[in-house]
């Protein structure tokens, strides 16, 4: 079991920047796939970033602006945003997995980008 937090979240204006932590609790937080995604309003819930061992994975959208992290000593997972646009309004969830499914989920954090 883990349990998240994410924070962070806040309105910007477009070409701002924000960064959004999420805290992990429980069991061992580094043998977790961690991720993020997003999810605004009226569309379903979308990923956005997520961060092994090995390498880090981005949607197209937001390639080369976003930017996942990880601090293991801090069990938190970050998740660097600039040059945000309207479009990447919404709630922004951290998740975790062990295996084949995303099964933790954080409560979300809310992420408006004014234009």
């Amino acid at each position: 079991q883990v349990q998240l937090v994410e924070s962070g979240g806040g309105l910007v204006q477009a070409g701002g920047s924000l960064r959004l932590s999420c805290a992990a609790s429980g069991r061992t937080f580094s043998s977790y796939l961690m991720g993020w995604f997003r999810q605004a309003p009226g569309k379903e819930r979308e990923f956005v970033a997520r961060w092994n061992e090995y390498s880090t994975y981005y949607a197209d959208s937001v390639k080369g602006r976003f930017t996942i992290s990880r601090d293991n000593a801090r069990n938190t997972v970050y998740l660097q945003m600039n040059s945000l646009k309207p479009e990447d309004t919404g709630v922004y969830y951290c998740a975790a997995r062990l295996g084949s499914d995303w099964g933790y989920w954080g409560q979300g954090t809310q992420v408006t980008v004014s234009s």
